[in-house]
């Protein structure tokens, strides 16, 4: 078994400069806060160039078939970038867990090839039509969605994130030939995407009902519940990416705050108390980037180890991350609780990860299994 490599290499290192140049440009917070009140479920033109203009959205496949040719590390590090700026962008739900589900069936097939090209190339924007909070196992969830006689789709599934702008949703669905995988085109006048009201407005979830909407089968039952789960679990695993880059945000505008804070002639971040409490902080981001970097590296690696690696990342990455936030907001005093600062938009960003593929107590009773510890009874 390999050792785990936690360091970044000099690629990765001109990876992020590049991303986080565009997104300084492009992203800053008060046009994140603009885009969130817009309506839009994500920017557009910042899809376009960090997606297609850069091509992070085929980092994950292979160049044959017209992606980057990357590896999870690669993903990783724009997640990072992707936390610090709270980006509306759909780049987990569809250059991540909807790559993943689409590399998982046979990409010989030449409908299978062709919306792999398309996500890879950015235009084409997918979704993996489950419910947010499905957490990654051994097992794929259950599907909601059946396959009707004349081979259509009918059934619903609540809150979708990624499903509001999606262009294609791969829905897993019951049949008579069994578990599916299989990609139906939003613009269908038998699909429903119903927006919801979500806590984060930069990532927004759906209600997603079919009615006999026409589908194209990409994985039967051989291949459809090992793809689904291999896309949960690579999302769930890089989820901890971007949840580290929303904590070193933080962290990073706090000590800038209280340094520039004046109180009776000095400094806030003089005081003892808040600087223990930054510390403490920066001692949980870097066990967070630790965790982050393994899931990362043991995806890219294809380790027997990723959902002990996953798991253990989103027990401890998402609470990382709230905490961050919460204290960035408290640290602020007043200036946090308002609307303009984006201080809100980390916080609710970190709640609504902390939930999306999986709470950090769901992966906590994940991992009891995958190490066989067995729960305390009494």
């Amino acid at each position: 078994m390999s050792t785990p490599d936690l360091l970044y290499t000099e690629a990765e290192d001109d990876l992020r400069a590049a991303v986080r140049s565009l997104l300084t440009d492009r992203c800053p917070p008060g046009t994140v806060l603009s885009e969130a009140e817009s309506g839009r479920a994500y920017d557009p033109g910042l899809w376009r160039s960090l997606g297609t203009g850069m091509g992070t959205a085929g980092l994950l496949v292979p160049d044959k078939l017209g992606g980057q040719g990357a590896t999870a590390r690669e993903a990783a590090v724009v997640l990072e970038e992707l936390g610090r700026s709270v980006a509306p962008v759909p780049y987990l739900t569809s250059a991540v867990v909807a790559v993943s589900a689409v590399l998982g069936c046979d990409t010989g097939e030449a409908a299978v090839a062709r919306l792999l090209g398309a996500l890879a190339e950015g235009r084409t924007v997918g979704a993996l039509a489950v419910p947010a909070a499905t957490t990654a196992g051994a097992a794929a969830p259950a599907a909601t969605v059946r396959v009707d006689g004349d081979g259509t789709l009918s059934g619903r599934i609540t809150h979708v994130a990624g499903a509001a702008g999606a262009d294609v949703l791969l829905v897993p669905a019951d049949g008579p030939d069994g578990y599916g995988l299989y990609a139906v085109e939003t613009t269908e006048a038998s699909v429903s995407v119903e927006p919801l009201t979500s806590l984060d407005l930069t990532r927004p979830g759906a209600a997603v009902t079919l009615t006999g909407a026409p589908a194209r089968r990409l994985a039967g039952s051989d291949r459809a519940a090992a793809a689904v789960v291999r896309a949960l679990l690579t999302g769930a695993g890089l989820l901890a990416s971007e949840q580290l880059g929303v904590a070193e945000w933080c962290l990073t505008e706090t000590v800038r705050h209280t340094k520039e804070r004046h109180q009776f002639g000095r400094p806030v971040g003089s005081f003892q108390a808040l600087k223990h409490r930054m510390a403490a902080l920066y001692l949980e981001l870097v066990s967070a980037r630790a965790t982050a970097r393994h899931a990362a590296d043991a995806l890219a690696a294809d380790s027997p180890d990723i959902p002990v690696a996953v798991a253990v990342a989103q027990a401890y990455c998402g609470q990382v991350a709230v905490h961050a936030a919460e204290e960035c907001v408290q640290l602020h005093g007043g200036i946090g609780m308002t609307w303009e600062h984006p201080a809100h938009l980390y916080l609710k960003r970190a709640k609504s990860a902390e939930i999306l593929l999986g709470t950090p107590g769901r992966h906590r009773e994940a991992l009891a299994a995958l190490v066989d510890l067995p729960a305390p009874t009494g």
